[in-house]
């Protein structure tokens, strides 16, 4: 009995320890555990001296806490000795597989999307680097000269940032002066000023999903769609992860069944390929697209 609480512990912890993020339910779907069970471990993790972090729903082990270092101190390397292996390994060739094999453990280990950043722009590195920090200490930030699409114009933004999407091209925040959560894109940040003030909203702080087709929302939309051969190959190679929700549907014929976020991603995937795609589900996503169908066709016809 013993030794199956210490497995269940155990597995918890790689999984906690993996460059990945999970939620409390999807923990409890992959060992199979219950909410209650979760949370005791995590709080045992934090009894003997792992630092847990939440961020917005989402919890990992900190490789900075101390009693990691002691049971790792032969093996362990500081962030800045991470980033130099990984410099180094990108300078060597590509071909060799002990290179490749090297690149993927140190990745599956270091955070490079946040703290590596792109070394040609040392502004927006320094931003996700800002960022990263904020949330990890759970503090405010100030987004300075932000670039809105939607408003149209560059003001600074006071915001709570608490998860990265989207392979950390966006960043949730809670805003402060609307009191909404919201998708801010990493590129049209200006400057990040972290505050000297702690978050003070996190109760509000909403989880976030990001799509098949990498558009992100609070809410998601199930969509089942039946392609033919061109369409099939095309998302596969688009979209990677597309496999995983496809079945056959004949000899010449595939269904896609996905949750999405937006339907201004899938939209123009269809729209693109509408002569080889059938959508068989929803009726909003439907009328999305006869709505999308419309304004094309009154574009049309005032340019004729």
């Amino acid at each position: 009995m013993e030794l199956g609480i210490f497995e269940r512990q155990l597995r918890l912890m790689v999984l906690l320890t993996q460059n990945r993020e999970y939620t409390i339910d999807e923990l409890c779907r992959k060992l199979d555990m219950s909410r209650r069970t979760i949370y005791r471990y995590l709080e045992l993790f934090r009894d003997i001296g792992f630092e847990v972090i939440k961020q917005g729903n989402v919890y990992r082990l900190d490789k900075s806490s101390q009693f990691f270092k002691e049971i790792t101190q032969l093996v362990h390397f500081t962030e800045d000795e991470a980033l130099t292996l990984r410099y180094v390994l990108d300078t060597l060739s590509d071909t060799d597989i002990q290179v490749r094999h090297l690149r993927q453990k140190l990745e599956r280990i270091y955070d490079f999307g946040i703290l590596s950043a792109i070394e040609s722009d040392k502004e927006r590195a320094d931003n996700l680097k800002n960022l990263y920090e904020a949330i990890k200490q759970h503090r405010q930030v100030i987004l300075h000269a932000y670039s809105s699409a939607n408003s149209n114009r560059t003001d600074d933004r006071a915001v709570e940032p608490y998860a990265f999407l989207n392979n950390h091209n966006e960043i949730r925040c809670y805003e402060l002066r609307t009191g909404l959560n919201k998708t801010f894109k990493v590129s049209r940040i200006g400057k990040v000023e972290i505050l000297d003030l702690l978050w003070i909203n996190e109760t509000k702080h909403t989880q976030v999903y990001t799509d098949l087709f990498q558009f992100s929302g609070e809410e998601k939309h199930r969509i089942v769609l039946r392609l033919g051969r061109l369409a099939y190959n095309l998302l596969k190679e688009e979209y990677p992860k597309a496999v995983r929700h496809i079945e056959t549907d004949g000899p010449d014929h595939w269904l896609l069944t996905v949750d999405v976020c937006s339907f201004q991603g899938v939209g123009r995937f269809v729209l693109g390929l509408y002569e080889d795609i059938e959508v068989v589900e929803s009726d909003t996503f439907k009328a999305f697209l006869q709505e999308k169908l419309s304004l094309l066709t009154k574009k049309v016809s005032s340019v004729s």
